[in-house]
C-alpha cells in the first residue's frame, strides 16, 4: 500500500488538490518502475512530498548537493536501490521510501518558459523525483534516455505531453 504525505510551504502554490495530484503521479511511476510492489504490496510505502519555495530548496541544494542555486525538485531516497525488491518482508509492515521537496518558483518559471500547464510540470517534476528514489538517475547519457524514455511513457498515460519532445524540437531548429 502506498500512502504519499504532501505538504504545502507558504500560499504561492494555487489552489490545486495537490494531495491527489502528488498520489497520482508517486503511484504510476512506481507502477511503471520495476519495483510495483511497493504500490501493491501488504507493507505500507511512505513517501513525503513537501511543495516548497526556492529559498528552502536553494538551502537543501547547497547543503546536501553542493550546489549554490535553487533547483525545480530535489529527491532524498531513504532505501538503497538493492533492497527495494525485498521490501515486501518488512518486519513492521512500513518503509519511508524517500522525501521530495518541489520548489514553486522554479516549477512555475519553468512551466510558463515551457507554455505548459502548472500542474503537468509539476506531475512530471514528482514522476521524476519519485524514479530517483528507486534508483533511476540521470548523470550517464545511457541513464537519462532511458529515465526520459520512462517519465514519457508515465506521463503519456496520464494524458500530460511528452515534456522532453519541446526541448529535442528546439535543439533541431537551433542546428539547422
Amino acid at each position: 500500500m502506498l500512502n504519499v504525505e504532501t505538504s504545502i510551504e507558504g500560499d504561492s502554490w494555487p489552489d490545486i488538490d495537490w494531495r491527489a495530484l502528488a498520489e497520482t503521479a508517486a503511484r504510476a511511476a512506481l507502477l511503471a518502475s520495476p519495483y510495483p510492489h511497493l504500490v501493491e504490496g501488504a507493507q505500507c510505502c511512505e513517501i513525503s512530498v513537501k511543495l516548497s519555495g526556492d529559498e528552502e530548496v536553494h538551502a537543501l541544494n547547497r547543503q546536501y548537493r553542493g550546489k549554490d542555486k535553487p533547483t525545480n525538485v530535489l529527491s532524498f531516497p531513504a532505501v538503497q536501490r538493492d533492497l527495494l525488491p525485498a521490501m515486501t518482508n518488512s518486519d513492521d509492515g512500513e518503509v519511508l521510501l524517500g522525501d521530495l521537496i518541489l520548489s514553486f518558483d522554479t516549477c512555475a518559471r519553468e512551466a510558463q518558459e515551457k507554455a505548459v500547464p502548472l500542474r503537468d510540470h509539476a506531475t512530471h517534476l514528482i514522476v521524476h523525483g519519485v524514479l530517483h528514489l528507486v534508483g533511476y538517475d540521470h548523470e550517464e547519457d545511457a541513464e537519462a534516455i532511458e529515465m526520459e524514455r520512462l517519465e514519457t511513457a508515465i506521463l503519456s498515460g496520464l494524458g500530460i505531453d511528452d515534456p522532453y519532445q519541446r526541448h529535442d524540437d528546439d535543439d533541431r531548429d537551433a542546428n539547422d
